[in-house]
């Protein structure tokens, strides 16, 4: 199960790394069809608009398997995470402060499917 969970979490920070970077091809790899179509809206939004996002990873706190089959994953993890406008102003967030998140990830698979992806389905910030 730690190997599993291990997966899971590299996953997650594909996950966040690639969003941050606008990295939509990455994203459908890792995404359901439905979250992958949310990516790429705010991803085109923040295009639009002219804004980067930075994203540091500091670390985890905890990560957990709720369930599975449908995997259900509380992530307490500690980030920095910052907007830019096309100047480089700040627009959102602090490059000095790391902030504490709270979500629960679901990732969900195919059966019929062979192979090991799990896509991410869901995420519920707290």
């Amino acid at each position: 199960m730690l190997k599993f969970l291990t997966i899971i979490i590299r996953k997650i920070l594909t996950i966040l790394i690639s969003f941050a970077k606008g990295d939509t091809k990455t994203l459908k790899s890792l995404l359901t069809s439905e979250m992958a179509d949310n990516f790429d809206q705010a991803i085109n939004v923040r295009n639009k608009e002219n804004i980067k996002s930075e994203f540091t990873f500091v670390g985890l706190k905890n990560a957990s398997v709720e369930k599975y089959g449908r995997i259900k994953n509380e992530v307490f993890a500690s980030v920095i995470s910052v907007k830019k406008d096309k100047e480089n102003n700040i627009i959102e967030g602090n490059p000095n402060k790391i902030k504490q998140v709270t979500d629960y990830w679901k990732f969900t698979k195919n059966i019929l499917k062979k192979g090991p992806n799990w896509h991410l389905s869901e995420i519920v910030s707290k």
